[in-house]
């Protein structure tokens, strides 16, 4: 069985028959060098940690990155076919570099970096700390793009993907990671932020290629269909969708509102952290049956941009040009963080009924392992592109 027939036979199991998903910690701090590089020295209260990679465990070549505003997901597959996935929070906070500070980041267990005089926490340990010290995580993205105002973006996000991703296994290792689509409702320069990540990935001696988000959804969720179909992501700082047909990406576009655009609106009429909007919102909570005034301002905002997209998938149809003509239903799959939260499901299905959708949909529906999807359709890619 080759790459591409064990992979296709992978995402057709269960979700929990698809290997297991490792999200452990970095455990490594880092500190500069006389040259002011970044230099990686152990935490004596840490094993060492090596990327996605299992210990005496080979790996098929060929890895799977989404690069998200919220989250970065590496997928890898072993020979055996089984899918490993590893996710990190793609935000960081500095603390002052002072003796308490580290005896305490030392004592939790908390892996740091030395960044000018500043100890930086990276990944899921800075969102933990910050709605601990009630501080806003500081994001290398904003909107589904590098950040032009993070001074810090390219060090920080540099650092959250090697622990992520580690290294490869040999020197032109593929990598396919994922990019946004162009924006229908803003202006965004997806020319500059691809570039920036083909040159990062190079350097780390991978040779890297790209996936629009909504194409790699459809590569994890619609085998079934022959990979025809819509695929919708869900993202932190934007939406992006793809139409499909047989593999073949036909219309993909995004839109400029995500899972950060509902945190900012429910932090603003609440008068709360935004920090604090992400926890209310990953707290388990569902949207179809608020419990409380917090609640309920975040099911308002998810309804609200559910809404829109719908509307805008509709208007695009409508208004493009070439479009295939589909010779049966086609499935409509969402994906992504954003869309993990209780009741997104039924909301949708709501939604979607309101609309007169210009072509026939077989079903609309979430997909099993919403977080995981875009990294596994680009490992798809990279076992199809090999």
């Amino acid at each position: 069985m080759d790459s591409r027939e064990k992979m296709l036979d992978q995402l057709g199991k269960e979700p929990g028959d698809q290997g297991k998903s490792s999200d452990s910690s970095a455990t490594t701090a880092t500190k500069k060098n006389n040259e002011g590089k970044m230099t990686a020295s152990k935490n004596p209260t840490s094993p060492e940690s090596s990327g996605v990679a299992v210990a005496g465990q080979a790996m098929e070549l060929g890895r799977g990155l989404d690069i998200g505003t919220a989250n970065i997901i590496c997928a890898v597959q072993d020979g055996n076919g089984e899918i490993s996935v590893k996710s990190e929070r793609n935000a960081f906070l500095d603390i002052q570099a002072d003796v308490h500070s580290k005896g305490m980041l030392t004592k939790l267990k908390v892996p740091y970096v030395v960044h000018e005089n500043k100890l930086i926490v990276i990944g899921d340990s800075a969102f933990e700390l910050a709605n601990i010290f009630n501080r806003p995580t500081r994001r290398p993205m904003h909107d589904g793009l590098i950040s032009p105002a993070e001074v810090d973006a390219l060090p920080m996000i540099r650092l959250i993907i090697e622990k992520t991703l580690g290294q490869p296994q040999e020197k032109g290792e593929y990598v396919y990671f994922s990019v946004p689509a162009e924006s229908i409702d803003c202006d965004n320069n997806i020319v500059y932020h691809q570039g920036l990540f083909e040159g990062m990935l190079a350097k780390m001696d991978y040779t890297p290629r790209t996936i629009n988000e909504g194409h790699a959804v459809v590569f994890a969720e619609l085998a079934e269909s022959d990979f025809t179909g819509i695929g919708i992501s869900c993202g932190g700082g934007m939406f992006n969708v793809c139409v499909s047909w047989k593999t073949i990406p036909t219309l993909s576009f995004s839109i400029s509102r995500g899972g950060d655009w509902i945190d900012k609106n429910v932090a603003e009429v609440l008068g709360i952290p935004t920090s604090r909007a992400t926890f209310i919102k990953e707290s388990g909570i569902n949207i179809t049956a608020p419990k409380n005034r917090e609640e309920e301002a975040v099911s308002i905002y998810y309804r609200n941009l559910i809404s829109y997209t719908l509307d805008n998938v509709k208007r695009q149809f409508e208004s493009s040009n070439g479009m295939p003509n589909f010779s049966s239903p086609v499935p409509v799959v969402f994906a992504g963080g954003t869309s993990k939260i209780g009741g997104f499901d039924e909301l949708v299905q709501q939604e979607f009924k309101k609309i007169d959708f210009p072509i026939p949909v077989s079903r609309v529906f979430v997909a099993d392992e919403p977080l995981h999807s875009v990294a596994r359709g680009c490992l798809v890619a990279a076992a199809i592109g090999e």
